[in-house]
């Protein structure tokens, strides 16, 4: 078995041909481009047993050779994949169950029948592969890079394979990313988790990929440092999965989810004070501002337009034509993986990034509710607009982190916060005065945000 570390970067025919002459990797090119074609069969049982149980098995023709391979879904962060990886050299073109073992088997197959695995679908492409390395600082690092274009083919679906792979071969794994991040900072290369197997399931059954990640698993006495970085990759690696599944089908709900995702880290990156130093998170602040400030308009107009939801579509087609989006997600993912806020701030930033959650939140949520004058907007409704960014810090934590407070009827107070931040954004009539008045009482009346105001 070998642990795989990578990261895919989904890119266009024209980027790809780029790359081969781009002068950061033809500096550190040690072995030239290596042209191969990759035949690959993927196998699975009729239920799609191996899918659940998250692992793939591949057979695949390399030139003469037959390599079977089982992969573990393995951990994947924003765009790095960590996977577990075990490949049999085989005499012949057919699959050799007896090679899946006890010690690659997953336990929760223990009871399939391998000799019930078919060919489920096909990803057949050309790769062009170069061994990239260079020195970092005192350690030596080696990439393998790969140009991979060809075709996903399930049934009489098919899909485009278009993609820049850096696999880690020597080095750490920050090196990856400063690599992908340099190189994207010319090209239109996006982030993206999504395996080639994943993509032939995807094509197979479409409602098998899926859009949410599992939600990390915060408690009361983790530090604040360890539950905002959990959090951010969160946020993170979810918007890179939505942006992928809009990307492939349009569907209007799923941009309003990843302009979500963005609402809720820039509003992460907000709330933590002096723990996250406002100039050590200024750059990333400024490019979801910007992001946000584009595209909250067109989900707006979305609301009530379809010609503005089919427009959508094409526009986001050209976001992803530039550099913008792709660079963000890999600079953010740089800033996660270096938690580099730490070095940036004052004594009092290390003593509240290493407080304990459950008595951090308690205060910071106490302080953005005082702040919030629900009183006053009963009074005056169309002021309320100009708190949804104090709102929006409180709804995150909330959303991701109740299970470590201590608060009477504290899903409660989630609900109806989110629904007074929904009618800050909506067009003000005498209707929404008289709603947003009777929110805000009823946000007043709550045990938690009595609670909240001691």
């Amino acid at each position: 078995m070998v642990k795989e570390t990578e990261i895919k970067l989904r890119a266009s025919r024209d980027t790809l041909a780029a790359l081969r002459e781009h002068p950061l990797l033809k500096k550190r090119n040690k072995s030239g481009w290596e042209r191969r074609e990759l035949f690959n069969q993927y196998y699975d049982s009729a239920e799609r047993d191996l899918a659940r149980a998250k692992v793939a098995l591949r057979l695949r023709r390399d030139g003469e050779q037959y390599i079977q391979t089982l992969k573990s879904r393995g951990q994947s962060v924003a765009g790095l994949s960590e996977r577990n990886e075990w490949d049999w050299y085989l005499d012949k073109p057919k699959l050799d169950p007896k090679k899946l073992t006890d010690e690659c088997w997953p336990a929760s197959l223990a009871g399939l029948d391998k000799k019930c695995l078919k060919p489920i679908f096909t990803t057949d492409f050309v790769r062009e592969r170069a061994e990239i390395a260079w020195g970092r600082g005192k350690a030596k690092v080696v990439i393998e890079a790969a140009l991979d274009l060809g075709k996903v083919i399930a049934g009489k679906q098919e899909e485009e394979i278009c993609e820049l792979e850096l696999e880690l071969r020597q080095g750490e794994p920050e090196a990856l990313l400063e690599l992908a991040a340099e190189l994207a900072a010319d090209l239109p290369l996006m982030p993206c988790d999504i395996s080639k197997a994943e993509r032939g399931y995807r094509l197979f059954d479409e409602n098998s990929y899926a859009l949410s990640l599992p939600a990390p698993e915060l408690d009361a006495l983790m530090p604040l440092d360890d539950a905002f970085a959990a959090l951010a990759w969160h946020l993170l690696g979810s918007s890179q999965r939505l942006a992928e599944q809009y990307r492939f089908n349009g569907h209007w709900r799923l941009l309003g989810l990843w302009l979500g995702q963005l609402a809720e880290l820039r509003a992460l990156l907000g709330s933590l004070g002096q723990a996250v130093p406002r100039a050590s998170s200024r750059e990333l602040r400024e490019s979801l501002d910007a992001l946000l400030m584009d595209w909250r308009p067109r989900l707006q107009d979305g609301q009530h337009s379809e010609e503005s939801r089919q427009a959508a579509v094409g526009q986001f087609a050209e976001e992803l034509a530039g550099t913008r989006w792709g660079l963000f997600s890999l600079q953010a993912s740089r800033w996660l993986l270096g938690r580099a806020w730490v070095s940036a701030r004052n004594e009092r930033g290390q003593r509240q990034g290493a407080a304990p959650l459950g008595r951090w939140l308690p205060r910071m949520l106490a302080e953005e509710a005082q702040a919030l004058p629900l009183t006053r907007y009963q009074r005056q409704p169309e002021d309320l607009a100009e708190q949804l960014p104090r709102i929006e810090r409180m709804l995150v934590w909330l959303r991701l982190a109740r299970g470590a407070l201590e608060l009477p009827e504290v899903d409660r107070l989630y609900g109806e916060l989110n629904k007074l931040a929904a009618l800050a954004v909506q067009p003000l009539d005498d209707e929404q005065c008289e709603l947003r008045t009777a929110q805000a009482q009823t946000l007043i009346s709550l045990p938690a945000w009595k609670a909240l105001q001691k």
